[in-house]
């Protein structure tokens, strides 16, 4: 029988609950659909993938609950679950290289903005299929360029890169005690 990582479901549990929270609560929310910008949603995701995949996963599936519970239009919910794409990506990448990446402003910037393209590719694909009429719900006036292109491609990354350095500010302020338990996390 595999034994429970109580820590792990803790670390897990607790960052889905604030992902599911800053939709609800946070005053900080520009909607210009299909385009929608929550200051700090994804922190909670970023602070997963410095964990691990599974917590990253997770907590992006949180996320999207979240955004449906706070009756945003089912294109931002669907932007949202397209986190999962990233999220795991970058957790992927950051194992074993966690601390090198996080540590490095040349490499954490690097990472950020490679994370926020493909963030931002993923949202703008969710995006183009109602665009194009492939998932009902929503259709768009503005051009093709000005409403995927220029306010969910470029502003995703943009939003992706200011929430991963927040992310980094707290994972680095917080210092040896968030080591020592992503360090414990691993080795459950």
């Amino acid at each position: 029988m595999k034994k429970t990582n109580t820590l792990r479901l803790t670390v897990t549990a607790l960052l889905t609950a604030i992902a599911i929270v800053i939709p609800m609560v946070m005053p900080i929310k520009i909607l210009i659909e299909p385009a929608s910008f929550t200051l700090a949603s994804h922190v909670p995701i970023f602070l997963a993938m410095f964990f691990s995949p599974g917590i990253a996963i997770a907590v992006s599936l949180g996320s999207a609950v979240g955004f449906l519970l706070a009756s945003f239009p089912i294109v931002v919910v669907l932007r949202a679950l397209s986190h999962v794409v990233f999220a795991y990506v970058g957790a992927k990448y950051l194992v074993n290289r966690r601390e090198q990446v996080l540590r490095s402003p040349l490499k954490s910037t690097i990472f950020s903005l490679l994370i926020g393209c493909l963030h931002g590719a993923a949202e703008m694909l969710v995006v183009s299929m109602f665009f194009f009429g492939l998932i009902p719900g929503s259709s768009y006036s503005e051009g093709f360029f000005l409403a995927v292109f220029l306010l969910v491609g470029v502003g995703t990354i943009i939003h992706s890169m200011v929430d991963f350095l927040i992310s980094q500010f707290v994972w680095t302020s917080l210092g040896s005690r968030v080591q020592s338990l992503a360090k414990r996390i691993e080795n459950k």
